[in-house]
């Protein structure tokens, strides 16, 4: 993996989580254990801090980033989907965001909510716990987000983390 520290921004990863060689990580960045981030992920604390809570989950390809304002906050047991974007936001406990979705400065993503792939969620939206949000710009569906995907995902990739730790090997 490659892990820059920024003056005394460095990155703090726990040593039960697994952050695949091929993620990038700059700067206030904090990792919690368990979690996964996964190839071309780029976690970027340079004005701000980066958190992401325990059994959270970071794909492939997405992007995490912050202002001097607002830290982007990943709590417990969350997934970041496949190239999604996160910017200055909170992702509450349980929260799972879409592949290609994008969450912007000061919204809040509650407990189990899910952020429908390739939604837009506009900059201070707050989704409410146990709601999916969806298009462009995101609308809230109340009690629509699927409490059976969430936990599949979190399962899997903590799984995915142990058995990427253990078997994973670089052939070139």
């Amino acid at each position: 993996m490659a892990l820059y520290a920024l003056g005394d921004r460095a990155p703090s990863i726990d040593p039960s989580a697994f952050v695949h060689p091929d993620a990038v990580i700059i700067g206030d960045v904090t990792i919690g254990p368990e979690s996964t981030v996964w190839p071309g992920a780029v976690l970027r604390g340079d004005h701000g801090a980066i958190r992401v809570g325990a059994r959270s989950s970071v794909q492939d390809g997405s992007v995490l980033h912050c202002t001097a304002e607002h830290d982007t906050v990943v709590g417990d047991e969350c997934t970041v989907g496949h190239l999604a974007h996160l910017e200055g936001c909170i992702l509450e406990d349980g929260s799972l965001v879409g592949s290609g979705a994008t969450v912007l400065h000061r919204a809040v993503i509650g407990a189990g909510s899910l952020v429908a792939a390739q939604a837009l969620v506009p900059p201070g939206l707050q989704v409410p716990p146990g709601a999916l949000a969806r298009g462009v710009p995101a609308r809230i569906v109340p009690d629509g987000a699927d409490a059976g995907l969430r936990e599949h995902a979190v399962r899997t990739y903590v799984r995915n983390a142990h058995w990427y730790a253990a078997e994973l090997r670089r052939l070139d």
